[in-house]
């Protein structure tokens, strides 16, 4: 009687080995870093901030559009950014410190949402100057991630502001589209908005997030480290198969 021949098992690969331990440290280390976030102050006009000479990165979009959630998810806090009730209705810069050992070594900026409708006509212009003003003007800027709902896609205000801040990108600025609500598309239609929107950003990282599924998550806390942290590695990256963010 013939014993039936079997396939050779595949062969261990210790460098596929080595990149997914590099990479779960990298991931680790970086939501680790964001989870110290700590409310530094609140400012309703740019001169009332102080001058940082920490980096710092601005979560910035339309009312609605998750960046309340977005910033909580990525700390893994509850309550460090508030969305108000009425949406607009917040008209404050908030900034959070990270760093590890109570020792801040970047800041994170909500500012507020924009394009409700219900918002007076004064207070929105009044509050895209101040915008304008800061993404142009803020000397410790280094990345911006902006919330998008992909079911709507990028809005004309969403495009104003990445067109103020492109001077800023050409000369090094960082910018992040993050695909809000990515749990309520099917595949496909991720896939689709991914496309549209990489289109319509004209460069950056555009990436599907959802706070529910934890999509996302990952790759933009360590995106955002490296943001903060340019001239440092989380681990060393010479491994064969490792690739950069």
């Amino acid at each position: 009687m013939t014993t039936p021949s079997r396939k050779p098992a595949a062969p261990f690969s210790r460098t596929a080995a080595v990149v997914d331990a590099a990479a779960a440290e990298r991931i680790r280390i970086a939501r680790g870093w964001l989870h110290t976030a700590h409310f530094l102050t609140s400012a309703p006009q740019l001169e009332h901030l102080p001058p940082l000479e920490l980096p710092e990165i601005a979560f910035v979009g339309r009312s609605n559009a998750g960046k309340s959630t977005a910033i909580n998810t990525l700390t893994q806090q509850t309550r460090l950014a508030f969305a108000s009730k009425t949406p607009g209705r917040t008209q404050h810069i908030n900034l959070f410190g990270v760093g590890k050992q109570k020792v801040d070594d970047a800041v994170l900026a909500d500012l507020p949402g924009y394009g409700y409708a219900a918002v007076p006509r004064e207070a929105k212009l009044r509050w895209q100057r101040v915008m304008g003003n800061y993404l142009m003007t803020r000397e410790s800027l280094r990345g911006v991630v902006l919330m998008c709902d992909p079911r709507h896609g990028l809005t004309e205000l969403d495009e104003i502001l990445l067109e103020v801040i492109r001077p800023r990108v050409e000369q090094g600025l960082k910018f992040l589209v993050l695909l809000t609500k990515a749990d309520k598309l099917t595949r496909s239609d991720g896939a689709k908005a991914l496309s549209i929107v990489r289109l319509q950003a004209g460069g950056g990282e555009v990436k599907l997030f959802s706070a529910l599924k934890q999509q996302g998550v990952d790759e933009a806390a360590e995106l955002l480290w490296r943001w903060a942290h340019p001239q440092d590695e989380l681990l060393p990256q010479s491994t064969e198969g490792d690739s950069p963010p």
